[in-house]
């Protein structure tokens, strides 16, 4: 028992200290847990001046390190430091809902000035204690729905700006929260209920996604909340970031999280065509944009070989192409100009597989790599091809031999007969759809 009581007495200063390093530095942007042997060396490279941390505690704490707005909490306090914090949080949470569980009477029995000042300290301690835990237990769904609940009722812009805060020192840490990622969204929302200038928002939710992007690889879900902010972008905004972030995505092309972006960007801007300009055609602009990204994803594919995200990239731009910029062939003398563009395409795509399909060491992986996603995208091409254009498909293919490649090179024999099954059944729907017409 009274090793117990010890151990409450010693995680209670723990969150005590803590709670008093959040509140008297509000503006902390980082947070980090350090091993209790890096924090002499950490004070060291400080050049021995004194710390914010002992400014505020009043003495050299050994367990915060606070510098710079960066704030370290020892590794060895961690499980102390947590047990306090949920069990302090809990109380309170279960407090705050007794008040808000009271009946008229039992209001009435009370002086409502007492009644409220009350009913504002346990609110303010819920919210206290709810930080302290979500910076050591990220996804504690609880927490994150009591501040939603506090902040509903509060509805002030400056709590608002607050939580944004909070959840950007979570991410500063744990950049793949959900949790964190989902209440900032939530607030985002609220922002712009509030009149909140969207642009300055979406300037630094997109710096914020790239910071945390570059400090965490393959971040689906810092990038998905980047993808959701594209329903508030206005179509020019939507056309600068399609700009902006080519450099970023020519950096990393093994991560797919920034093209799926892009293609969130593309997608938005074939949506928000308006019926004046499906009537008369899509827009030069957006053909030569659509017509630049291809180029410059055949240019990715040749220069970073066996990387996937950019033939997977190829295949989205391919299929709208398709869609939105190939007619009927039947229609070539009424729109010739674009007619012709599927047979520059099509020349274009089979030239782009059959020079990625050549393996120079067969010890080096990237080229089987590249061979293999180069011959995924062909087969991908042969289904998805539209009808009116298989003739000139089937030309193609023969033309240049790739069934041959693919059985030898690609796949071996298995992959090889389905490639060769593939092409017999679209040469007999061809024959039956010619008969068809005939008839």
């Amino acid at each position: 028992m009274a090793e117990d009581a010890d151990f409450e007495a010693k995680a209670g200063d723990f969150l005590c200290q803590f709670e008093r390093i959040l509140e008297s530095d509000l503006l902390i942007d980082e947070i980090g847990f350090i091993h209790p042997s890096q924090f002499s060396k950490l004070k060291e490279e400080a050049g021995g001046s004194k710390s914010a941390t002992s400014e505020i505690m009043g003495y050299d704490s050994s367990d915060f390190l606070l510098q710079d707005h960066k704030l370290g909490v020892s590794t060895e306090i961690l499980h102390p430091l947590y047990i306090a914090a949920r069990n302090t949080f809990m109380a309170a949470t279960r407090k705050y809902r007794s008040f808000c569980n009271q009946d008229d009477q039992t209001v009435a029995g009370n002086h409502l000035s007492e009644l409220s000042n009350s009913f504002n300290i346990v609110e303010s301690e819920v919210m206290k204690h709810s930080r302290a835990l979500l910076l050591l237990s990220c996804d504690f769904g609880t927490a994150w729905n009591s501040r939603k609940f506090i902040l509903s009722k509060k509805q002030h812009l400056s709590m608002y700006l607050d939580e944004l805060l909070l959840s950007k020192l979570v991410l500063s840490y744990f950049p793949k929260s959900e949790q964190a990622w989902c209440h900032r969204r939530w607030v985002i929302k609220l922002l712009v209920q509030k009149g909140y200038t969207v642009e300055e928002i979406l300037k630094k939710e997109s710096e914020l996604v790239e910071r945390i992007a570059e400090m965490s690889k393959m971040n689906y879900r810092a990038w998905n909340h980047r993808c959701w902010l594209v329903s508030y972008m206005s179509r020019e905004q939507v056309l600068n970031e399609v700009k902006k972030t080519r450099k970023w995505a020519a950096l990393h092309v093994a991560d797919n999280c920034c093209f799926h972006y892009r293609r969130r960007l593309m997608l938005k801007i074939l949506e928000d065509i308006t019926c004046t300009e499906i009537s008369s055609g899509l827009s030069v602009d957006i053909y030569q944009m659509w017509k630049e990204e291809l180029d410059w994803d055949e240019m990715l594919i040749k220069r970073y070989v066996g990387r996937e995200a950019l033939w997977i990239h190829r295949r989205f731009l391919s299929a709208c192409w398709m869609i939105h910029f190939v007619t009927d062939p039947n229609t070539r003398e009424q729109e010739g100009e674009i007619s012709n563009n599927f047979h520059f395409f099509l020349e274009n795509e089979l030239n782009l597989v059959n020079s990625c399909s050549f393996i120079p060491n067969d010890d080096f992986e990237d080229f089987q790599a590249q061979a293999t996603y180069s011959g995924a995208y062909l087969l991908w091409l042969i289904k998805n091809c539209p009808k009116p254009n298989m003739i000139q498909l089937d030309e193609k293919l023969k033309a240049c031999n790739l069934k041959t490649l693919l059985y030898k090179r690609w796949f071996g024999e298995k992959i090889g007969r389905f490639v060769v099954d593939l092409k017999h059944d679209i040469d007999r729907d061809h024959h039956k759809d010619a008969r068809s017409i005939q008839v």
